[in-house]
């Protein structure tokens, strides 16, 4: 299912960005629970995905489109 950047930033932003709920929402379980451990990597993994989220989404939707096309 394709994601949206407004849901990601979203969950960055308002609903815990700090826990990595916008990891879950693209799939990245493993740095989720980092996230979630850590608390956003002490504040820096936050603060990357804040600049980062849209190309992130992005890539994660191309991943998607490439495994789910049609033959």
């Amino acid at each position: 299912m394709k994601k949206d950047k407004s849901v990601a930033y979203i969950l960055l932003i308002f609903l815990g960005g700090f826990i990595g709920l916008h990891r879950f929402y693209l799939g990245k379980v493993a740095t989720g629970i980092l996230y979630l451990l850590t608390g956003g990597l002490l504040g820096i993994g936050w603060l990357y995905d804040l600049f980062t989220l849209g190309r992130q989404v992005d890539d994660y939707n191309v991943r998607f489109a490439y495994r789910n096309r049609v033959a």
